[in-house]
């Protein structure tokens, strides 16, 4: 079974040349189990011979990998537009992106950052370094791109969060998080542990960060938190308040944002 998958795979990679989308199935280990990943490219991919960088873009809670394309399919010009790929994970409907404690079938951080990233690096012609990868999400995605940032600075030079769930304990009966960390009340740790709020301490000052909500969205509270957090520790942020709910007009609306910082952040003019 495992080389019929590494066949498929490797099928999927050669047919990059054909398209600017393609979704990419990628073999975990860790989960046992193949994964759908879409990864977009510009529209001139093929006939450059230099090395992209490479934005991460995750989706929510009930999403699917290609939430972000269908929702905003203009993401496909804005791969052009900046000259970078961007990949967008299946990250379960309800997984936070968390290696859980709990269920050994939950395990996406290690899917993402030891298995996903050295499949995209390997058959992609993409900057093997952290200048050269970003990440960022909506919602549970927002907590996710922070949560893997803050605990894998050696892998992501730069991250953000739209709507964000950046402290996932006052929401501990939503969103099926239980099935992911256990009940809060017998499982405290898990949960102090695994919430963004609480990893501030691992930031060195060398990880850039963006992060916006919605001033009607119900993440508005905690993010307000992290920021001045952030502030309270000294730690470079760029944070904003928009108008908006935690909606896809909203999202729409917040990528455009997150690519500037991003491109930026690549050293683009």
């Amino acid at each position: 079974m495992k080389q019929i998958i590494v066949l498929c795979l490797l099928w999927v990679f050669t047919n990059v040349v054909f398209g600017q989308v393609d979704t990419v199935e990628v073999y975990s280990e860790v989960m046992d189990q193949t994964i759908p990943n879409l990864v977009i490219t510009p529209k001139d991919y093929t006939d450059q011979n230099n090395e992209l960088p490479v934005l991460y873009l995750l989706h929510g809670a009930g999403g699917y990998f290609s939430n972000w394309f269908f929702r905003v399919p203009e993401i496909e010009q804005y791969a052009t537009d900046y000259n970078m790929i961007i990949v967008c994970p299946d990250g379960d409907k309800t997984s936070w992106y968390i290696d859980s404690p709990i269920d050994s079938s939950s395990q996406y951080e290690s899917y993402i950052t030891r298995e996903l990233v050295p499949a995209i690096d390997q058959n992609y012609r993409t900057i093997k370094k952290k200048h050269g990868r970003a990440i960022t999400g909506l919602s549970m995605g927002g907590h996710g791109a922070l949560y893997l940032a803050f605990r894998n600075q050696d892998i992501w030079g730069a991250a953000g969060s739209m709507s964000g769930g950046v402290n996932i304990i006052p929401f501990a009966e939503e969103w099926s998080i239980d099935e992911i960390l256990g009940p809060y009340a017998q499982n405290k740790e898990n949960w102090e542990t695994n919430t963004v709020v609480n990893l501030t301490h691992l930031l060195n000052g060398d990880l850039k960060i963006i992060f916006d909500c919605g001033k009607e969205d119900f993440f508005a509270d905690v993010n307000r938190e992290l920021h001045d957090k952030l502030m309270a520790e000294g730690i470079p942020h760029e944070y904003t308040v928009r108008p908006g709910k935690h909606n896809w007009e909203y999202w729409r609306n917040s990528i455009k944002y997150h690519l500037l910082y991003f491109d930026t952040f690549f050293g683009r003019e």
